[in-house]
């Protein structure tokens, strides 16, 4: 990821809050034939210090699920369009139209697994996790067949990243009354992801 160092995030509870409002990543992988996969999951994220954590699982026909080893997970958070017409000092020929957005790369090692009392814990967790959110109670119960027979179609991984490295560009290249006057744009916009830029511009602001 090209990524200048006025953009570089390193402080990793910004990446708990990526994960916290869209844990849905995409996941890379090259095989030993030099075949690129990229597959679109939703994951359960764990963090102790620096140490982190992802789990989540393919479908069984899926060729990313006979993968271990090196892989890249990105982590999209949100993103908006910034016109150059809402700076104050639009007339200079450096201001031009740009996007901000904040996104992590993390490059680990995969590890798959497909015995059924660790994929039951897996979809367990995963379905409390997901069910919560949309403020649903389904619950996966592994006392019913019809339950543990969709596990044999399968196949769960943990992602332990080794290097990570994020990217929030929220104009931070930019005077003060600029992102003052981004800010006010974005949260004036009916948009979700233009509201949350400007959040979070708005908390580096304080």
């Amino acid at each position: 990821m090209y990524l200048p160092r006025a953009f570089a995030e390193t402080d990793l509870a910004r990446l708990d809050a990526l994960v916290a409002s869209d844990a849905f990543v995409t996941l890379i992988t090259t095989d030993a034939q030099g075949e690129t996969h990229a597959s679109h999951l939703p994951v359960l994220y764990r963090r102790d210090g620096g140490a982190v954590l992802i789990e989540g699982h393919w479908a069984k026909p899926n060729p990313q699920a006979r993968h271990e080893g090196d892989a890249l997970m990105i982590l999209h958070g949100p993103h908006a369009y910034v016109s150059p017409g809402w700076y104050p000092d639009k007339e200079e020929a450096a201001r031009v139209p740009t996007w901000n957005y904040a996104v992590a790369h993390l490059r680990g090692a995969l590890q798959r697994y497909d015995d059924e009392a660790g994929l039951a814990d897996l979809v367990s967790r995963l379905s409390k996790r997901f069910e919560a959110q949309v403020g649903s109670d389904w619950e996966f119960e592994p006392g019913r067949e019809d339950h543990r027979s969709q596990l044999r179609g399968i196949v769960g991984f943990r992602f332990v990243p080794q290097r990570i490295e994020m990217k929030f560009k929220l104009s931070q290249n930019h005077p003060e009354a600029n992102r003052r006057a981004v800010i006010a744009a974005l949260s004036g916009q009916a948009d979700v992801g233009a509201n949350a830029i400007a959040s979070m511009m708005k908390a580096r602001e304080a």
